[in-house]
């Protein structure tokens, strides 16, 4: 695990409780409503960077959906494990994803990329690409601005890295996928680029 790694790990361990205490835990609900839509049923998804497993691994299981979250936090594991008890959870960096080839039918990854160095992107973009399913959707948001660097964040510091929406497209196209929707969307009274990929057939 890199040293970006270890202060993102250990800053949401002192902070998730307080985090989530604060959150807009509805804010993307027309996203995993759309996400939701795209898939086969009972479809198997990767939750990746899922935090304490709300809303995205509980509203996914309440669809009849297998997921499994992976999370640096251990603290947001134990969070999301209660909160989500029919969903399995573990701990994995997710610039070291360790899954079979074709193993997912979908992949999300909201609000965590832009906590991972922008230059691990794209091999992170290729990584998903190669777990999904022939046919599989891949939905993730960033940062609006390229921008690198760390700030303090609810008490402690924590790691920013963002591309500009257009190179993050581009790399998107570069791993491989076909886009179904792209855009700069207001959530919450923030602004995130969101991206619905597929592997096509």
């Amino acid at each position: 695990m890199n040293e970006i790694s270890k202060m993102v790990e250990s800053s949401y361990n002192k902070i998730a409780e307080n985090y989530y205490s604060h959150r807009d835990l509805n804010k993307f609900n027309k996203e995993l409503e759309k996400f939701v839509s795209l898939l086969p049923n009972q479809a198997h998804i990767l939750d990746a960077g899922c935090g304490a497993g709300i809303p995205t691994a509980k509203f996914l299981i309440q669809h009849n959906f297998r997921v499994i979250g992976i999370d640096l936090s251990e603290t947001m594991l134990k969070l999301a494990r209660n909160n989500v008890p029919k969903a399995s959870f573990i701990k994995m960096d997710i610039n070291e994803i360790e899954f079979d080839e074709n193993s997912f039918d979908g992949i999300v990854s909201v609000y965590s990329l832009f906590h991972i160095s922008k230059e691990n992107h794209f091999s992170i973009f290729k990584k998903f690409f190669t777990i999904l399913k022939s046919g599989g959707i891949l939905l993730i948001n960033t940062g609006i601005l390229e921008s690198e660097g760390t700030s303090q964040f609810f008490g402690v510091p924590m790691f920013w890295s963002n591309f500009s929406p257009k190179t993050t497209l581009e790399l998107i196209k570069k791993a491989g996928f076909s886009i179904i929707f792209e855009a700069v969307l207001e959530r919450g009274g923030e602004y995130q680029y969101w991206i619905f990929g597929k592997k096509e057939k």
